[in-house]
């Protein structure tokens, strides 16, 4: 009996493309075939384990319902699996890099990373990254030795954003945890100085994100959704400071570049972010004192204004919610004072 099983869909790209969403419909003449035998055959560069573990985690739904590795498929069955690590690509090699650990056990590691650093290695950027300094670290770990391009990994920041990261130190927790970011119940809060005075001072950004019709580098909003994906950003101010404003933004979905993209759309562009347009003098005078002096705050802050702060996901194996917060890095805190110093001098007429 042949076994065609037809394709709802292609593997669906979520959270920032770290992870894929499978969904099938078993053929009607399809025979009674153990569910990981029968998706391991079907999904190129998956091994029958890791159809397996993903099975013990809960991430194969079988009309809806969650099954275990030796469940048979039936005809007409509607099957969806989740799974973490897209096909590697290039050869990760580890590196002995400083990573600054915030926490970590058996089964996760919470990073508070730099900002310069990239995470994982990608066109222009194949050493000196997070994972590259992880590969290194958990070197002895089978995890880390599969040869996947993104071990552990199920969510990123960007190059020039600091701040909090949770990698899993084993399949099982990887697994658990790419679960908790496809249904959206980690939480996450970012601060931003962004360029102006969002109006009103707390709301929520609602617009598709996708690759820039012209550069493929940077992302766009398309808010008739024509095209990319659905994401949302809540926002609130939490310090107005005349011609720049510090916000926390909190994240519903994880787009690449979100935050940065939908503030700039909005018309507050984070604060020298070169790639949306926050690195050109936005708001404020034409004195050239006070081009002088913005001038000097992008000398002191050479990146984005955008930090990780906070990060809570259940714990993979335990179920314990875990809550981490990071300080505001030392090149923000520093332009923040001197926007701090320039309010109020404004204020007092000097």
């Amino acid at each position: 009996m042949t076994e065609p099983e037809l394709h709802d869909s292609q593997p669906q790209e979520q959270e920032e493309e770290l992870f894929e969403h499978y969904r099938y419909v078993v053929d009607a003449g399809q025979s009674m075939l153990r569910i990981d035998k029968y998706l391991s055959a079907r999904i190129e560069n998956v091994s029958r384990t890791r159809v397996q573990t993903a099975a013990q985690a809960g991430n194969i739904l079988v009309n809806e319902n969650p099954v275990k590795p030796n469940y048979r498929v039936k005809p007409l069955d509607v099957i969806q699996i989740l799974l973490p690590n897209p096909p590697r690509e290039i050869e990760l090699i580890p590196q002995d890099l400083p990573i600054n650990v915030v926490y970590e056990d058996d089964d996760v590691i919470v990073v508070d990373k730099q900002a310069g650093m990239v995470v994982h290695p990608a066109y222009g950027n194949y050493s000196g990254t997070l994972m590259n300094a992880l590969m290194y670290h958990f070197r002895d770990l089978p995890l880390f030795q599969t040869g996947e391009l993104r071990p552990g990994l199920v969510h990123r920041i960007d190059k020039n954003t600091s701040g909090l990261l949770v990698v899993a130190k084993n399949e099982y927790a990887h697994n658990k945890l790419a679960r908790q970011f496809f249904n959206r119940t980690t939480g996450r809060r970012y601060l931003a100085l962004v360029w102006g005075t969002p109006d009103p001072g707390e709301g929520t950004v609602t617009g598709n994100v996708g690759r820039n019709i012209r550069d493929r580098r940077i992302m766009q909003v398309f808010p008739d959704g024509s095209q990319g994906k659905h994401a949302v950003t809540h926002y609130r101010i939490i310090e107005p400071l005349g011609y720049v404003s510090l916000i926390e933004c909190r994240l519903e979905t994880g787009r690449t570049h979100q935050i940065r993209v939908h503030m700039s759309w909005k018309g507050h562009p984070l604060f020298n972010d070169s790639e949306y347009g926050g690195d050109r003098i936005l708001k404020g005078t034409t004195f050239t004192k006070y081009q002088q002096y913005v001038r000097n705050c992008f000398a002191l802050l050479p990146r984005q204004a955008l930090h990780a702060q906070t990060l809570s996901f259940d714990h993979p194996v335990s179920g314990k919610r875990l809550s981490f917060e990071s300080p505001l890095p030392d090149d923000m805190t520093a332009v923040l004072n001197k926007w701090r110093k320039y309010t109020a001098g404004r204020a007092e007429g000097i």
